[in-house]
């Protein structure tokens, strides 16, 4: 699915709401990540933080009624480029580093993560990850063979 200019836009919206919740210049920043839970029936995107309080939420128009079955894996590219666009506001908020967004179900348990704010921002990106445990194995039994 390539995301429409009003997806994108309906998506910064939100964002932009979510980080009005955290203005800079405060003494005291807030410990919590963004949770960001979308719905392919309805086509609602919702923010939420740590204790399930909800920032906002909005309806992407292209989204409703998708029937997809990777609808999450499509969803997660538009959802980074929406957030990485923001990369200012997001280092600029009043939420203490290093905290993160992620992309969670219809039951709140974590799809993926999508970006990483921290003194030196970082994507998480899946195919970074892609193999790691692997890696790791062979990285092991070499080690323990010498």
């Amino acid at each position: 699915m390539k995301a429409t200019s009003q997806t994108i836009q309906q998506i910064e919206r939100a964002l932009r709401k979510v980080a009005s919740k955290y203005p800079g210049g405060q003494e005291d920043f807030v410990l919590t990540d963004i949770h960001l839970q979308a719905n392919a029936d309805s086509g609602e995107l919702l923010a939420f933080n740590d204790d399930d309080e909800e920032l906002t939420r909005c309806v992407v128009e292209q989204w409703i009624g998708n029937g997809e079955e990777n609808f999450y894996k499509e969803i997660t590219p538009v959802l980074r480029q929406c957030i990485a666009g923001m990369k200012d506001t997001w280092e600029k908020a009043g939420i203490l580093k290093p905290y993160s967004f992620v992309l969670v179900d219809d039951d709140k348990e974590t799809v993926c993560d999508l970006f990483l704010v921290d003194d030196e921002t970082i994507i998480v990106d899946g195919e970074l990850l892609k193999d790691l445990d692997k890696d790791l194995d062979d990285f092991l039994k070499k080690l323990l063979a010498e």
